[in-house]
């Protein structure tokens, strides 16, 4: 059998001045024709930055790569990307993921690779970089930045996230001073790495490994551990074999192999963010995965992973220590597609077979789940006709079924200005709701979903409420939040018609919610609402607003989506 040239040739094998140019420019910065001459090209997509603590590590973990790439005879080169640091990008990372999925795609189109390593783990790195991978479809590895060490506070454990909300809402009410406070500050975050909850970070990377776009066990393994040194020169040298076998995600990407991360997603206490990652690279591949996906899965999948914020006590470095992904997956036995692709050219169920637990309070059986709720469910309704999700296992029960009066704010500055006013006409049962924060209107449907309590509330005893809004909320928040209410208000959805009063119910049985206003009354309203402002009028937020699907949708734009047209194929080189 001929041996398929690589895609990289076209630049480096030609006799003519195209390759020349190539070849006398490679050599201007010290390399021979030993170091690429028949090896495959292997692009290193690095979403390293100075101010990326997720990723503080992939500076030097870049060179784990490279050896990698060289011990299997493949010749590295590393292209830099922009860094999505969930903590410091404003108003939002989500209004730049689709961002960096072009930047991935087009950095891999245009330059002469033939295989590529993605460096990510960030919140939305890991679907951005996925997203342009699967829509170049060559060869690729998902390599995993890993959870930080747990958080310390006088010998306790903090959770990213979970503690710092809820020592928030403890200062907010009184119950602890700056000194406390102070001290949360300095322990919550102990090493380089992502948030060490089952935030979005850990539920993305885990679903990643479901997929099949990461090496076996690899997600759970912390960023500091040794282990993940060692891993990533094992992505390095499996991508080289795979450009050999031609194993590009197209030959992964089945719809079984999202149907196994929509069930892993559910068995780890996933962020809700999930949905709209899922949702966008399902279409990207082709496959029409929707809500229903995950209201079905919802229905039959446990919470295993007792890890936070839907667990009561273990982080992410106590779900490595029991056994990890592999165990988790091991557990879940017959809800998985096992004959499902991976990047190791064998079915994932190879993988996961027999992996042990080593902890069954932190990686449940399957008759002892962490939660009697799921770990999310969907609802329609008046209020949402194309669906919204809400986290019933990280809720107060006596919210899942609940009726009240809401109380309605049109933006995230208004309530943050509005809520700890003594004076506001608020109870534990009022129904606290935020629109104008969605893919459009956020802009870039910001993580605002966790709306904060009332301090009048706080210091009555109440730690949650009834909220509801079209934005997102970041995977390590917890509290009866219903969330990316589609459509959302911007674009006229319902929610922009909802006024303070009116009675909202949400009941989550029945996978219902619903604004009990009268057909003629919102008729009415509808027809007095105001064309919003524009968001953006030149640059990237111009294009944003006028491409960016709805949440339910995935919030892909609607020209990178698979079906819009077809690929633009490899580049001219004249």
């Amino acid at each position: 059998m001929t041996k398929k040239p690589f895609r990289s040739a076209r630049w480096f094998d030609t006799d003519d001045l195209r390759g020349f140019g190539h070849r006398s420019r490679l050599m201007q910065m010290g390399y021979g024709l030993e170091d690429w001459n028949g090896r495959p090209v292997i692009g290193i997509i690095n979403t390293w930055s100075d101010i990326n603590p997720c990723h503080a590590h992939f500076r030097h973990r870049v060179e784990d790569v490279k050896r990698g790439i060289l011990q299997a005879g493949g010749f590295p080169l590393e292209l830099p990307a922009i860094s999505l640091s969930e903590n410091f990008v404003k108003p939002t990372t989500m209004l730049y993921r689709n961002l960096l999925a072009m930047e991935t795609e087009e950095l891999l189109r245009s330059h002469p690779i033939d295989g590529a390593i993605l460096m990510g783990g960030c919140d939305k790195t890991t679907p951005g970089l996925l997203l342009g991978a699967i829509s170049m479809d060559i060869p690729a590895i998902f390599m995993p930045a890993g959870p930080m060490l747990r958080g310390n506070l006088r010998g306790e454990g903090l959770g990213s996230g979970s503690d710092a909300w809820k020592y928030w809402d403890e200062r907010r009410a009184g119950k602890i001073d700056s000194k406390e406070w102070q001290a949360v500050e300095a322990g919550i975050a102990r090493s380089y790495g992502h948030c060490m909850t089952m935030g979005t970070a850990s539920t993305m990377t885990a679903i990643a490994e479901a997929m099949g776009m990461i090496l076996p066990g690899a997600s759970s393994i912390p960023a500091a551990d040794a282990g993940h040194i060692r891993m990533a020169s094992a992505c390095g040298r499996r991508v080289v074999e795979m450009v050999g076998e031609d194993l590009k995600p197209s030959a992964i990407l089945s719809r079984p192999a999202f149907e196994n991360a929509i069930v892993v997603a559910m068995a780890m206490g996933c962020s809700t963010n999930a949905v709209i990652h899922l949702i966008a690279m399902a279409r990207r591949a082709g496959h029409g995965i929707g809500l229903n996906d995950f209201e079905a899965a919802s229905r039959k999948v446990p919470v295993l992973a007792n890890v936070r914020p839907s667990g009561d006590r273990y982080l992410m470095e106590d779900f490595f220590y029991a056994g990890g992904i592999l165990a988790l997956m091991d557990r879940l036995g017959g809800l998985l597609d096992g004959a499902a692709m991976t990047v190791t050219g064998r079915p994932i169920g190879e993988g996961f077979a027999g992996a042990p637990c080593w902890n069954d309070d932190v990686i449940r059986p399957l008759d002892r789940p962490v939660s009697s709720e799921p770990a999310m469910a969907v609802l329609h309704g008046n209020l949402a006709p194309d669906g919204c999700v809400m986290k019933p296992s990280a809720a107060a029960p006596h919210l899942l079924n609940h009726s009240g009066p809401a109380l309605v704010f049109d933006s995230y500055a208004e309530l943050k200005e509005r809520i700890d006013d003594e004076a506001l006409d608020v109870t534990a049962d009022t129904v606290l709701v935020m629109r104008g924060a969605g893919p459009q209107g956020g802009p870039g449907m910001p993580e605002w979903g966790m709306l904060p309590i009332p301090k009048k509330l706080l210091r009555a005893g109440i730690r949650d409420m009834l909220r509801i809004s079209d934005a997102r909320m970041s995977g390590t928040s917890y509290g009866a939040c219903v969330l990316h209410v589609s459509p959302e208000a911007h674009v006229g959805g319902p929610l922009a018609l909802l006024r303070t009063g009116d009675i909202v119910k949400v009941d989550v049985a029945a996978r219902r919610i619903d604004m009990q206003v009268s057909e003629a009354d919102l008729a009415e309203r509808r027809a007095a609402l105001p064309a919003p402002e524009p968001r953006f009028e030149r640059g990237y937020g111009w294009m944003f607003s006028r491409h960016i699907r709805q949440a339910h949708e995935g919030c892909d734009f609607d020209f990178l989506e698979t079906g819009f047209g077809a690929s633009p194929g490899e580049p001219a080189i004249l």
